[in-house]
């Protein structure tokens, strides 16, 4: 087999210790040789030095988790280096050491055989971290309200069974006043508002329970933990904003797209970059984010298959952007939506619409263009003639005498 890259490396990282494997082919003579480094910056610049006294141009790694990242970082534009997919590379069966595995990499790195993972540029990457960092926070704030739900529960309150959002004007309020001390249901209809003040009756039996001392204590903690969450929240949304400015003219583009606000668009920027060029088609992207169907074929027949794991930061702000468009009004993915939920049901069709969106957001960052919505009416558009036999059999199907009808 040709050899594309004489002189490469293969590392098999670790959270203590890097192998190396130099792999050199001169005059159809191989030869390697390995030695193991530390993860530390200065052992990581050690390496850089070696790698650069053997001329290497190409270094392939292979790693979990983020122990790949610091390594990365320090020799990321000074060698073409590639992150390897660990299931991809998998060696032969056998013999299972450090060395192999450096030794297995440097191989299929220098023919040409490993398929490097997506890792976008650094300020990207950078941002990225922000954005999944503010997603973790957005998820403590929503666990932190899921406990005080528990709480109220204990004491027999049930304020959510009236109030819809423990966090909204009404159901603060009422939080705070349980947790300074007050007892009286009849003095909670005061906080009552918007169309909660034709509950007020409702609102005072379901704040009737037994709060005691124990239970203000740990509101009041609660609470103290809500509010910090959101503080920490505002400081990333105003860092992120900070950092995507360069990147506004694409996040405002991406937000012409229905169901796609300002927090999704900053999270599908931070996980693909805006250079669509790393990406062969459209269809390549979704199958990369995991949120096109699955395959599974077999002497002829396909069975059903999930869509695996991909992306989750990616597909969860897809699927939540999702659920947004379907509430939109004689939209094109509305009406795709309800098309599909027919007969596959509203999760897969919401993953559908996820697809369709990555798919969206791909050529409008490739092609520097707003979203240009196709119109509820797109279907029947497309195809006319079927729609109209398809209206007229229901018709008949109900009893009326329709004999025929032409087109306008």
């Amino acid at each position: 087999m040709e050899v594309l890259y004489p002189r490469c490396c293969g590392l098999d990282v670790h959270r203590r210790t890097v192998v190396a494997c130099v792999r050199l082919q001169e005059h159809r003579r191989k030869r390697t040789e390995v030695r193991t480094f530390g993860t530390t910056t200065s052992e990581i610049l050690e390496l850089h030095r070696w790698l650069a006294e053997a001329c290497c141009t190409h270094v392939a790694m292979e790693s979990t988790g983020v122990f790949w990242q610091p390594v990365f970082n320090l020799l990321e534009g000074s060698f073409v280096v590639i992150l390897a997919n660990a299931q991809h590379i998998k060696a032969v069966p056998g013999r299972k050491t450090d060395v192999k595995d450096c030794e297995w990499l440097a191989d299929l790195l220098a023919h040409g055989l490993i398929r490097a993972s997506f890792i976008p540029p650094a300020e990207v990457r950078a941002l990225r971290e922000l954005t999944r960092h503010r997603k973790s926070l957005i998820r403590d704030r929503a666990r932190v309200i899921n406990r005080i739900h528990k709480l109220l529960e204990t004491a027999n309150i049930k304020l959510g069974t009236v109030v819809t959002h423990l966090d909204g004007v009404t159901g603060r309020a009422v939080l705070k006043a349980l947790a300074a001390g007050e007892t009286d249901p009849g003095r909670f209809a005061a906080f009552a508002r918007g169309s909660l003040r034709s509950k007020t009756a409702l609102l005072s039996a379901a704040l009737e329970g037994r709060f005691g001392v124990n239970h203000r204590f740990l509101l009041d903690q609660l609470l103290a933990q809500l509010d910090s969450g959101a503080t920490l929240i505002a400081q990333c949304d105003a860092r992120i904003f900070e950092l995507a400015r360069p990147l506004e003219p694409h996040l405002e583009r991406l937000q012409t797209i229905v169901g796609i606000g300002r927090r999704s668009a900053e999270v599908m920027v931070s996980e693909i970059g805006v250079d669509m060029t790393r990406f062969a088609s459209a269809a390549h992207l979704a199958s990369w984010a995991r949120v096109c169907p699955g395959t599974h074929e077999s002497a002829g027949k396909r069975r059903p298959a999930a869509a695996g794991f991909g992306n989750q930061w990616l597909r969860t702000a897809l699927v939540e952007s999702a659920w947004a468009a379907t509430r939109a009004r004689r939209t094109y993915l509305s009406v795709q939506y309800r098309r599909i939920s027919r007969r596959r049901g509203s999760k897969r069709a919401a993953l559908a619409i996820a697809h369709r969106l990555l798919v969206i957001a791909y050529h409008v960052l490739r092609d520097e263009v707003p979203f240009a919505n196709l119109g509820a009416d797109y279907f029947d558009r497309l195809n006319a003639a079927k729609a109209m036999r398809y209206h007229l059999k229901r018709l008949t199907e109900l009893g009326c005498n329709v004999s025929s009808v032409s087109p306008a």
